[in-house]
C-alpha cells in the first residue's frame, strides 16, 4: 500500500519483467546543438513561407481567373440581351408589315375564290360545249 500513498497504482509495481531477448534497447534522444536548432527552424519558418506564399498565389490568381471569366460572362449575356432586343423590335416591325398587307393578302384570297369558281364554270360550259357539238353532228348526220 506504499505505492498507493506514492500516487502510483499498485497494478504498476507488479508488472512482470521481460526477458524478451527481442527487444531493442533505445538510445537516447540528443538533442542538437542550439545553433543547429536555430538553423532547422529558420529554415522550416523560410519553406513554410514559401510554401504558404505559393498557395495564397495561386488562391489569388484563382479568383483572378474567375473575376475575369465572370466579367467575359456578363459582356455575353449584354450582347445576348442586345440581339434579343433587336430580335424583338424586328419581330415587332414584321407583325406591323403583316397587318399592313393582310387585307391585300384578303383580296388575293377572295380572287383566288373567284378564280377558282371561274375555272369551274368554263369546265361545265367546256362540257357543255361538247353535248352540244355532239347533237349537232348527230342531228346533221339525219
Amino acid at each position: 500500500m506504499a505505492a498507493a500513498a506514492e500516487g502510483v497504482p499498485a497494478t504498476r509495481r507488479e508488472e512482470p519483467a521481460r526477458d524478451d531477448a527481442a527487444v531493442e534497447t533505445a538510445e537516447e534522444a540528443k538533442e542538437p546543438a542550439e545553433a543547429d536548432i536555430t538553423e532547422l527552424c529558420r529554415d522550416m519558418f523560410s519553406k513554410m513561407a514559401t510554401y504558404l506564399s505559393g498557395e495564397l498565389t495561386a488562391t489569388s490568381e484563382d479568383y483572378k481567373l474567375l473575376e475575369n471569366m465572370n466579367k467575359l460572362t456578363s459582356l455575353k449575356y449584354l450582347e445576348m440581351k442586345d440581339i434579343a432586343i433587336n430580335i424583338s423590335r424586328n419581330l415587332k416591325d414584321l407583325n406591323q408589315k403583316y397587318a399592313g398587307l393582310q387585307p391585300y393578302l384578303d383580296q388575293i384570297n377572295v380572287i383566288e375564290e373567284q378564280v377558282a369558281a371561274l375555272e369551274q364554270a368554263a369546265y361545265k360550259l367546256d362540257a357543255y360545249s361538247k353535248k352540244l357539238e355532239a347533237k349537232y353532228k348527230k342531228l346533221e348526220k339525219r
